[in-house]
């Protein structure tokens, strides 16, 4: 949905006099401000999915906001390309422009920016009444985004009854209620407590899981960027630094910045089954008979394996005692040996979670794609290497 190419931003020069200093200069930051100006975002390039909750995170000073604002010209870039679903943002006239910001996209802030005179059902509808929605329309149509964001009591009353978590999900309710196909939220729970904080990150997940907009969202705050995206990209000073998902940067940091960026979060529910998972050590199928099976385990260390169908569905586990006892009765079928009792997880699955049930059985945590065929294994000590923190030098 949405291409940044080469996006660049530079305050306090023209934008001529800003590309002339840029242009060949091999310490574009440095050569800028000898110019008299501030590089807030340098040569950013990215894309967004349809549908993609899409995190762009850095500390103070990033230039993660300022990114954001060029996304609908709030802030006009001063080099690079911006296209939305394939026409570059800078070729839009007024007109074209502001049917955009109306219709097409749509912000929430960090500050409330509720009006305390307004009925929580009137704020939730202003943004359609600057489109000039008719009165009946817009108000039942905030009326249904208050109740989708658990506000439906509440219309009545006004912004100084509601506590902080509440205003800031009626600018939700404000957004959603315009039936935008993209959210762009700059920090918007910053302001919160913790516990409200959190309350609107599932808010917003839930939302997200029904009807799934595309979202760019901004963040200073590394936990809230690995819980709620589905790919996060790290600016430090206006540079990105990494994009990846949330496993992918803890587990594999782009550089000691990132490295040290992630040294705190919680690994074990930041990391999914997929980050760790391996190909099974052996397995067997249907047509094999028991005391091959056998010989093949007693050939390794493994106490069992998974038996697959063709299709590499999983039909059960096989154990060595259940091999063993087959094969002392001459039993050639393994479906008479099979345990069809075993325990799986999907690859979005935490490490959290597969910490609880790899100690069920004879076998690795087999992981499941959603035909359930098997995709992989999660044996307990790569686990548990990827839960330990990497001392410094590793």
């Amino acid at each position: 949905m949405f291409q940044a190419r080469n996006v660049t931003k530079v305050f306090d020069l023209s934008a001529g006099r800003a590309r002339e200093v840029l242009n060949g200069a091999s310490n574009r930051r440095r050569a800028v401000r000898e110019a008299g100006g501030v590089l807030a975002v340098d040569d950013v390039s990215f894309d967004v999915e349809r549908g993609e909750l899409f995190v762009i995170m850095g500390l103070s000073g990033s230039g993660k906001s300022t990114l954001i604002r060029m996304v609908n010209r709030l802030v006009e870039p001063t080099a690079g390309r911006i296209l939305y679903d394939g026409t570059d943002i800078a070729d839009l006239d007024e007109a074209q422009l502001r049917e955009l910001r109306n219709k097409r996209l749509s912000m929430v802030f960090q500050h409330f920016a509720l009006f305390p005179h307004r009925t929580i059902r009137d704020n939730a509808a202003y943004g359609l009444k600057t489109r000039g929605v008719p009165k009946n329309e817009r108000l039942e149509r905030a009326e249904r985004a208050l109740h989708q964001v658990g506000l439906g009591q509440w219309g009545d009353a006004y912004p100084d009854e509601l506590s902080g978590g509440m205003k800031q999900r009626v600018g939700l309710a404000r957004a959603l209620a315009t039936d935008p196909d993209v959210l762009i939220m700059d920090e918007p729970f910053s302001a919160l407590d913790p516990l409200n904080r959190r309350a609107m990150q599932e808010q917003l997940l839930e939302l997200q899981a029904e009807f799934r907009k595309t979202i760019l969202f901004v963040t200073h705050d590394l936990n809230e960027a690995m819980r709620i995206g589905d790919r996060i990209m790290v600016m430090r000073d206006g540079s990105v630094v990494q994009l990846g998902t949330g496993p992918e940067i803890i587990s594999r940091p782009a550089d000691d910045y990132v490295h040290d960026f992630v040294s705190d979060v919680d690994r074990s529910r930041a990391l999914t089954a997929s980050t760790v998972m391996t190909a099974p050590w052996l397995t067997a199928t249907l047509d094999d008979d028991a005391a091959s099976v056998l010989a093949k385990l007693e050939r390794s260390t493994a106490k069992g394996l998974y038996v697959l169908d063709p299709n590499r569905r999983v039909v059960g586990v096989a154990s060595v005692e259940g091999l063993s006892r087959a094969a002392a009765d001459g039993e050639r079928d393994l479906r008479r040996c099979l345990d069809t009792d075993y325990t799986w997880v999907a690859e979005e699955t935490s490490l959290a979670q597969c910490c609880r049930l790899t100690n069920r059985g004879v076998v690795p945590l087999a992981v499941l794609d959603a035909d359930k065929h098997l995709v992989g294994v999660v044996p307990k000590t790569e686990m548990l290497r990827a839960i330990a923190t990497q001392e410094e030098g590793d």
